[in-house]
């Protein structure tokens, strides 16, 4: 399983797991499939954030192949 800090790794309709800004100090992670990549840098040391197909935001954690 590959963490979500490159951009190149993570592709629309992939299932990822995301930590939302109000879940970041407990590190809850949060399921879905990646509708939208919101940042535009290569790579980020926090994560890519993304959008999921339920309109929520957050920064990818996880990679679920």
């Amino acid at each position: 399983m590959k963490d979500g800090r490159k951009r190149a790794d993570i592709t629309i309709g992939a299932t990822v797991r995301v930590v939302q800004k109000q879940d970041q100090r407990t590190g809850k992670l949060t399921e879905g499939v990646v509708a939208k990549l919101l940042t535009n840098s290569a790579q980020h040391p926090h994560g890519i954030k993304v959008m999921l197909t339920s309109k929520i935001v957050g920064r990818v954690k996880e990679i679920i192949d």
